[in-house]
């Protein structure tokens, strides 16, 4: 208004009815915002996935008073913003979904294979076993192939750790329909549900695990052999599980989630909130999860891989 009647500041207040104040106001700088801004993107470089929402999480998690309105208008503020995948259309189909749908921990089990490679081009494979009420990756192996004694030795292995299940839910891959790994289930007292031929979305954890773990592992890293994988997947697991907020869960970790839930038999006390329906704290937990040194408890450990080393004779 000055520029364009050519007139002085005081006179175009007056005109306004603005106090000149107002008018000369110039916001101070913030510093505890400056450092928050500085903390959000080193979070965003870390965990380029991430959105607002799981990033306000982790801040509080390390004491910062923050609520989600302030994280997103400085998300804004910054020009953060996480790049859109383009996701697959599925047709709407007659199959009816299972009706094993996981009530409790330990109730239900996904498992599934996913495959990338190694920087010289080779092949590598995970075998990837999720509870799909606490969503906890129970495993996450790796190898060039998995032969039915392999996908054997890792359910001893879990079952010993961590407990035998109710029910495993699997596609009809080879490795998982072998009459060596039903008949082993079945004297475990552990019923297999199949789904149909060309319907994934009825193994939907395991689906929406790959999902999470390609896009926020397996893209972003560069495997130099199978020693390397390993290494990476084992640490990537454990995140997962202790320090990744889960949308699904109202932003807690699996396994803080897992961490109040009892026994298998107990009651669930549904939460409004939540698309798992939370159990009741009881006196039985995960100990694979919880203990103070969760790499000593689980199967990703360094006896087993050296074993492994040791029969593959260290060929990467």
């Amino acid at each position: 208004m000055c520029e364009t009647f050519e007139i002085s500041e005081r006179r175009a207040c007056r005109a306004l009815e603005q106090p000149r104040s107002t008018q000369r106001y110039e916001p101070a700088e913030d510093a505890q915002e400056r450092r928050l801004v500085r903390r959000m993107w080193e979070l965003v470089r870390e965990r380029p996935r991430f959105g607002y929402r799981r990033i306000t999480r982790l801040l509080r998690r390390e004491g910062w008073t923050v609520n989600p309105k302030r994280v997103h208008r400085l998300w804004k503020q910054e020009g953060l913003k996480v790049p859109r995948k383009q996701r697959k259309q599925r047709a709407l189909g007659g199959v009816k979904r299972s009706l094993h749908r996981a009530t409790h921990k330990d109730h239900v089990w996904a498992w599934d294979f996913i495959f990338d490679r190694t920087t010289s081009g080779r092949s590598l494979k995970w075998l990837s076993i999720v509870d799909e009420y606490t969503r906890e990756c129970l495993t996450l192996e790796v190898g060039r192939h998995f032969r039915s004694d392999d996908v054997l030795d890792v359910l001893r292995d879990l079952f010993v750790i961590r407990g035998v299940p109710q029910h495993i839910r699997s596609d009809n891959g080879p490795e998982f329909i072998a009459k060596a790994i039903r008949t082993w289930l079945t004297n475990s007292n552990v019923q297999t549900l199949s789904i149909p031929p060309g319907a994934p979305w009825e193994n939907g954890s395991a689906e929406s695990f790959h999902s999470r773990l390609r896009d926020e592992f397996l893209n972003a890293e560069e495997f130099d052999n199978l020693a390397h994988a390993r290494v990476l997947s084992t640490s990537w697991r454990l995140d997962y599980n202790h320090h990744r907020p889960h949308s699904a869960l109202e932003y807690q970790t699996p396994a803080e989630f897992a961490a109040t839930c009892g026994g298998r038999n107990s009651a669930p006390a549904r939460s409004g909130s939540l698309r798992s329906p939370a159990l009741r704290r009881g006196p039985h937990t995960s100990r694979l999860f919880h203990d103070p040194n969760p790499n000593l408890n689980s199967h990703n450990t360094w006896y087993r891989n050296w074993g492994h080393f040791n029969r593959t004779s260290l060929v990467f």
